[in-house]
């Protein structure tokens, strides 16, 4: 722990966690602080002004990052026949229907990402206790509900980040790994704050992106400017 404390204290010179840095200027503070003996995620979070409690509040939704995630996510894909036989050869790493149900039922979760056929989802919909507080539940909005698994794997293995709003507004999610290059870093929370943006629920009212802020695995977290990413200047 003194180590840790040592450590966080060395990431967080010079930094002023009072201000709101420009996008670039954050990046390069998060970069600089990510000092842990593995490559650390890059975390995006998000202050939404929605309440999620309310259906037309909710924000969810997929982006593929242009730089990818940077993680190699294992894809579990529910399908028969052919949809099966597709899955397999597009590189899903677990292909099942009835078999697959029974093993994830025992709560055996070997993937990162679950993708379905349509007929599969009456099946599919029993597993909503198991996959739900995961966050793992295929849905048609994000295209994890699909005929076109062979895309939905691509999408999975090639950098798409579904995300979706927690109860206090907040919607977070991992944008890459410190050993990116800055440029590359910025170009993914560009891509994730223009989905979010788009995603903005017809129940919102009022500021709709309150507060960002970014940071490392093991680092500080780094406000940003809302001026620099083209939104309102709204944050206190």
């Amino acid at each position: 722990m003194a180590q840790n404390t040592k450590r966080m204290k060395k990431a967080s010179d010079g930094l002023d966690t009072e201000k709101f840095y420009s996008l670039e200027d954050a990046v390069k503070i998060v970069k600089a602080g990510a000092t842990a003996k593995f490559d650390e995620t890059i975390e995006v979070a998000v202050n939404l002004g929605v309440d999620p409690r309310h259906a037309d509040q909710m924000v969810r939704g997929v982006v593929s990052l242009p730089n990818g995630t940077g993680r190699a996510l294992r894809v579990a894909v529910f399908a028969k026949g052919a949809k099966a036989d597709e899955a397999k050869k597009a590189g899903a790493d677990i292909v099942g229907a009835e078999d697959l149900f029974e093993i994830v039922n025992k709560g055996e979760i070997n993937f990162d990402r679950c993708v379905a056929t349509p007929d599969m989802m009456g099946l599919v919909g029993r597993l909503g206790k198991v996959l739900g507080p995961r966050g793992m539940m295929p849905n048609p909005k994000v295209g994890t509900v699909t005929m076109d698994v062979v895309q939905a794997i691509k999408d999975a293995k090639g950098g798409a980040v579904e995300y979706r709003v927690e109860k206090a507004g907040i919607v977070q999610a991992g944008v890459g790994k410190a050993s990116f290059a800055e440029k590359a870093i910025t170009e993914n929370i560009r891509a994730l704050l223009d989905s979010v943006i788009k995603s903005k629920p017809t129940g919102a009212k009022g500021t709709y992106l309150k507060k960002i802020s970014i940071s490392s695995t093991m680092g500080p977290g780094v406000k940003i400017s809302l001026a620099s990413v083209g939104q309102g200047e709204a944050q206190a």
